[in-house]
């Protein structure tokens, strides 16, 4: 079955790197709608996002029209350490399948934090630094970001302060602990260390957290303490930005060969990983140049495109941050806690929002069980333990090679392997003693949470 005229892992070189990352906003017929202040239900300023984010940021964060941003010398030497990463012929999974379909994988997982976070992590200290500030704040949740980012504050010799989801810091200690080698400071939230941790724990005792929760605190610190500012691992424009690097090597190596997909596939929680991997892939759909079928997979336990409502709300639990135009639970949402971590949160980017919206992609839920059975499935053949996240599009990946072998239709599937799952042991754990559950909320339930929503003019 193998065409041997196709690497198993397509390398490039170092000077096929890209030198900027590609804003795919520029090509959006319809922008994403502007972040909105809460008190005037007025676009933010440059201004009031400065008191929260690091100026350049901020930039990054309103420009919907620079097609291409310039990737700084120091962050491109910095990706020297572990980019290119590879893209990877799933040839043994398509073996075990036996399906005509031609499976790619991009691997994201080829550095100390294991995952896709480190791309944008470095550029958000770098700007940070440059600022001249002492620290940054964040959150995370199963702890791929919280990692990556001690990992770059430590590189640019900056503090970092990072409010980590409590289940997350209950399930993985190890991650945690990676977090600390790097100098960072951890407190599992909500916790009794911030204001809105001290409300959110008197309103919902016991609570497991949520990423919502865990933002608000992380907010709150860097807007109270001097030379601090907060950075965020997804949902943003300017992550999605800085993700690029993922698609567009991965558009590169492709191009190389001569490979075209016709279906592209990732995990999604707030959207960095899926819109980085998209985003030139994108391009082409939106400039009319080419045309992909693009799937996000999110968790049946927090599904806010599949069921939410594209509406202004909250990105955070304790409504401290400004309102975003996002499919959202509602920013009180709680999801149960699965082992997805880094896929509990209640929105999706505004970019990937208004891109569904306007039909450009699908989305679809998947049970947590389904999604460990393809990360095992996965593991046994292609020799990488996957990050649950990732499982999630590898899960909808075999579905859709098996919808090939049945129709015998040779497509070529194209997934993002986000990251690696050695700090989830408890979750594979749980699975493996069936201790493990497919929690999914109710209509009623999300109901409740969707008439919460703010109300606006």
């Amino acid at each position: 079955m193998a065409d041997q005229k196709i690497p198993y892992k397509i390398y490039l070189e170092e000077h096929e790197m890209p030198t900027s990352w590609y804003n795919v906003r520029a090509d959006m017929k319809n922008k994403p709608a502007p972040l909105v202040n809460p008190g005037t239900h007025k676009p933010m300023t440059a201004e009031e996002l400065g008191g929260v984010f690091c100026a350049e940021l901020v930039q990054q964060e309103m420009d919907n029209d620079t097609p291409y941003i310039e990737i700084p010398e120091e962050i491109r030497n910095f990706y020297k350490m572990y980019r290119p990463s590879p893209l990877v012929r799933a040839y043994c999974l398509e073996e075990k399948l036996q399906t005509p379909a031609k499976i790619y994988y991009k691997f994201e997982g080829n550095n100390t934090s294991g995952s896709h976070k480190l791309n944008s992590a470095i550029a958000q200290a770098y700007y940070a630094k440059k600022q001249g500030l002492k620290g940054v704040t964040t959150e995370t949740g199963a702890g791929q970001w919280g990692t990556a980012l001690s990992m770059a504050c430590s590189y640019l010799d900056l503090d970092c302060k990072v409010y980590m989801v409590k289940v997350s810091y209950e399930q993985k200690p190890f991650r945690r602990e990676v977090m600390r080698t790097y100098g960072a400071c951890v407190t599992p939230s909500p916790s009794d260390t911030t204001e809105v941790g001290r409300k959110i724990l008197a309103e919902h005792p016991g609570t497991t957290g949520s990423l919502g929760c865990a933002i608000s605190e992380a907010v709150e610190v860097a807007v109270s303490t001097p030379g601090y500012r907060y950075v965020l691992g997804s949902v943003l424009n300017q992550v999605l930005l800085h993700q690029s690097v993922i698609g567009l090597e991965t558009k590169t190596a492709m191009d190389k060969y001569g490979i075209k997909p016709d279906i592209i596939i990732g995990c999604a929680g707030g959207g960095s990983n899926l819109g980085g991997l998209i985003s030139p892939f994108m391009g082409e759909k939106l400039r009319g140049e080419a045309d992909y079928r693009i799937i996000a997979v999110e968790p049946a336990s927090c599904p806010s495109l599949t069921r939410g409502v594209f509406a202004y709300d909250f990105c955070d639990t304790g409504m401290v941050c400004p309102l975003a135009k996002m499919y959202t639970l509602g920013s009180d949402f709680i999801p149960a806690p699965n082992h997805a971590g880094g896929l509990r949160y209640h929105g999706m980017s505004p970019v990937l929002s208004q891109l569904y919206a306007d039909g450009l992609m699908e989305a679809v839920s998947v049970p947590q069980t389904k999604v460990f059975e393809a990360a095992e499935q996965f593991a046994r053949v292609e020799g990488i333990l996957p990050a649950p996240e990732s499982s999630h599009a590898i899960r909808v990946a075999i579905d859709e090679a098996l919808k090939c072998k049945q129709t015998g239709e040779e497509k070529t599937i194209l997934f993002g392997l986000t990251g690696t799952g050695y700090f989830d042991m408890v979750a594979y754990e749980k699975f493996h003693e069936g201790k493990m559950d497919d929690y999914v909320p109710t209509d009623e339930e999300l109901q409740a949470y969707f008439d919460k929503l703010p109300k606006m003019d």
